[in-house]
């Protein structure tokens, strides 16, 4: 497991931009509102604890992690510094999850690929809720506070000529 004996909070504070010059959208899944809103907190913490003003921080919500795609299109539009995409898409009993899942990062994979506006993957693929919670705020920490320090690495290359 990746996450063994890891906490996706840690980090080393030296290796971080100033925020203060980045503009970050975050595009968050109402699907296991639980999880992804704990998520978008610990990326929001995260954002401002690094200097990112409140009023450069837009959060957008989509129904579903499929819907983080569009959301994150349309938040690619106006141009911010990154976007940040977080969802939770925990196994159930039939396929659904794996398709859920290979598209949506083939989705995000492919926004990265055609914008100059990085889209950061902050998607749990759990197999149960309890591992959702782990790494929502849990024992593994959160993704979101992940999420958030690869969004200002990410800004502050592009910001790089």
């Amino acid at each position: 497991m990746a996450t063994a004996n890891q906490n996706l909070s840690e980090y080393d504070l030296s290796k971080i931009p100033d925020g203060s010059p980045f503009v970050i959208h975050i595009v968050v899944s109402e699907w296991n509102e639980i999880i992804t809103y704990a998520l978008c907190k610990g990326a929001i913490d995260t954002l401002q604890k690094h200097g990112v003003l409140s009023e450069n921080i837009k959060v957008w919500n989509v129904p579903g992690s499929f819907e983080l795609i569009y959301g994150s299109k349309k938040a690619q539009s106006y141009n911010p510094d990154a976007v940040i995409a977080i969802g939770s898409v925990i196994r159930g009993e039939t396929q659904h999850f794996d398709f859920v899942c290979q598209a949506v990062s083939q989705g995000i994979k492919d926004l990265n690929v055609v914008s100059e506006v990085p889209v950061i993957f902050c998607v749990l693929t759990d197999d149960t809720l309890q591992q959702a919670q782990d790494r929502s705020g849990g024992r593994h920490g959160n993704k979101g506070t992940e999420a958030a320090v690869t969004a200002l690495q990410m800004s502050q290359l592009r910001a790089t000529k």
